[in-house]
C-alpha cells in the first residue's frame, strides 16, 4: 500500500516529542509499504523557532525512507490562543496545497491523525479530490479538550466545531481511537457507528530503550548533572497548559531538603513560568532541560529512579493513557500516576507504579516517600512494568496490527484501488 499521512506535528530525524508515527511509519515502510507524510515544521513544544526554514515547502525522504513534504508553519504558533489557532489554520492551507501540488502518487488511502482536529480539513478535501478514502487517528477528544480546557469558550465556534466534528466522522472510512474509553464515548455519545473504530493505542518502542538497557549512561548522566546522591523523579514532555506542571514545583517545595530532585525535560508555553517560580521559590531540587532528541531520552529516562505522569485536573483525561507511560516501562521504570481514569487502571493493571491525585502535591509528595524508602518496591513496580509493555503494548506488533485493520476495512468496504486489480 501507498499510503499519504497528514501530520502537523511528524518530527525531523533526531528531534524530540512524540514519535508515534515516525515509528509506525518505519515499521510500515521495512515491511514493503510507502508513506507520504505532509507535515508542518513547527512543533507544539518548539517556542524557539530560530531554526525554521524560510522555505515554503520542502520535499525530502527521511531517515526511515519516508518521503516528506514538510509545510512552512506560522511564527505566531505560540503566541496565545489567536496565534494557537492561526497555526492551525495556516497549516490547513498549506498542506491541501501540498497535497495538490506535491501529492501526485497513486495513494490508496488518506490517513489523518490529530490533534490538532483541523488537521483533518486538508485531508477531507484532497480524498474527495483524489477519490480515495479518508482514515482517521483521533488521539485527543476535541473540541472537549478545548472546552474544558477554557480555551474554547466562542458558543458559536463551539456549535461549528461539533458539527464540523460529527460531518468528519460521517465521512471517514476508519477511525483510529488510542483508548478503549476513547471507543467508548464514540459509539455511546458521538454516534459513530462501532463498525469503523478500532482501538490501535500508543506503544513502547523498544528500539532506543533496549540499547540503553544494555549500555547504561546513569552514572556519567548524574555526575553531569549534579545528581550523584539524588532520588531522581523525571518528566518528559510538554511544557503547557494541560500539563499543569505546576503541581510539581509545589510538590518539590513540599520535598525541598530531602533527597529528592524532579528534572523536568521538555518545552512548552508555561516553561518559562516554571522556571521563574522555582527560582521565586528558591527551590534547588527541581531542574529544567530542553527537550531531548528520541534516540536519547531513554539514557536520561534510565538514568532516573521515578518517572511522573501529570495532567491537569479535568474530566476528559480521564479517558487518555499518558504518552511517557510506555517510555517509562520500557527502561524499567515505575510511574507515578497523577492522571485518573484510564491511565491510572493502566498502572494499575500492570501494578507498575502508584496513583496519586492530580493537582495534589501533598499526595504526590507521599507517594514519592513510600518510593523513596522502599527500593524493592521501587524495583518491584519496574520490573512489572517492562513486563507488561512487551506483553500488550508492543509497537512493533501494535504497527502491524494497524496496517492489517486499514488494509481488511478497505479491502470490505471496496473502495481502495488496490483491491480492485
Amino acid at each position: 500500500m501507498h499510503i499519504l499521512l497528514i501530520h502537523q506535528y511528524f518530527l525531523g530525524d533526531h528531534a524530540a516529542g512524540g514519535s508515534r508515527w515516525n515509528e509506525i511509519s518505519r515499521i510500515w515502510v521495512r515491511e514493503g509499504h510507502s508513506v507520504t507524510v505532509i507535515a508542518g515544521n513547527v512543533h507544539y513544544m518548539q517556542v524557539e523557532l530560530n531554526n525554521q526554514s524560510r522555505k515554503w515547502f520542502e520535499v525530502k525522504e527521511n531517515a526511515d525512507g519516508v518521503q516528506l513534504i514538510r509545510c512552512k508553519g506560522s511564527r505566531y504558533y505560540h503566541k496565545g490562543f489567536l496565534g494557537r489557532l492561526w497555526g492551525y489554520i495556516s497549516f490547513v492551507l498549506m498542506a491541501f496545497y501540498a497535497g495538490l501540488r506535491f501529492a501526485n502518487d497513486r495513494y490508496e488511502c488518506i490517513l489523518v491523525t490529530s490533534p490538532p482536529l483541523l488537521a483533518a480539513i486538508p485531508g477531507l478535501l484532497l480524498s474527495k479530490w483524489k477519490r480515495i478514502p479518508l482514515v482517521l487517528e483521533i488521539r485527543d477528544l476535541w473540541p472537549e479538550s478545548a472546552i474544558e480546557l477554557g480555551v474554547l469558550r466562542n458558543r458559536w465556534l463551539i456549535g461549528l466545531s461539533y458539527r464540523f466534528e460529527k460531518y468528519l466522522y460521517r465521512n471517514a472510512q476508519l477511525i483510529n481511537v488510542l483508548t478503549p474509553a476513547f471507543q467508548e464515548r464514540f459509539v455511546l455519545e458521538k454516534g459513530v457507528g462501532s463498525h469503523k473504530i478500532v482501538v490501535i493505542p500508543n506503544a513502547a518502542d523498544f528500539r532506543w530503550s533496549e540499547q540503553a538497557l544494555m549500555r547504561p549512561r546513569s552514572g556519567e548522566l548524574r555526575m553531569r548533572l549534579g545528581l550523584e546522591d539524588k532520588f531522581v523523579i523525571i518528566y518528559v514532555g510538554a511544557h503547557g497548559l494541560a500539563n499543569n506542571l505546576i503541581q510539581l514545583v509545589e510538590t518539590a517545595a513540599l520535598l525541598h531538603g530531602t533527597k529528592a530532585h524532579f528534572l523536568l525535560v521538555g518545552d512548552g508555553m508555561e516553561k518559562k513560568m516554571l522556571m521563574q517560580e522555582v527560582h521565586s521559590l528558591g527551590l534547588v531540587n527541581i531542574s529544567f532541560l530542553p527537550p531531548v532528541p528520541k534516540e536519547q531520552i531513554f539514557d536520561y529516562i534510565l538514568m532516573a529512579d521515578l518517572g511522573v505522569a501529570v495532567l491537569k485536573k479535568a474530566d476528559i483525561f480521564k479517558t487518555v493513557y499518558s504518552n511517557k507511560t510506555f517510555d517509562y516501562f520500557s527502561c524499567k521504570k515505575p510511574v507515578l500516576m497523577a492522571i485518573d481514569g484510564a491511565s491510572r487502571e493502566l498502572v494499575e493493571r500492570a501494578e507498575a507504579g502508584m496513583f496519586a491525585e492530580p493537582e495534589n502535591p501533598w499526595d504526590l509528595a507521599e507517594k514519592i516517600s513510600i518510593y523513596m524508602n522502599d527500593r524493592s518496591l521501587l524495583d518491584r513496580h519496574g520490573e512489572n512494568g517492562y513486563r507488561f509493555v512487551h506483553t500488550h503494548f508492543d509497537r512493533e506488533r501494535l504497527a502491524k496490527e494497524f496496517l492489517k485493520h486499514v488494509e481488511n476495512h478497505l479491502r470490505v468496504t471496496g473502495k481502495s484501488a488496490i483491491f480492485d486489480q
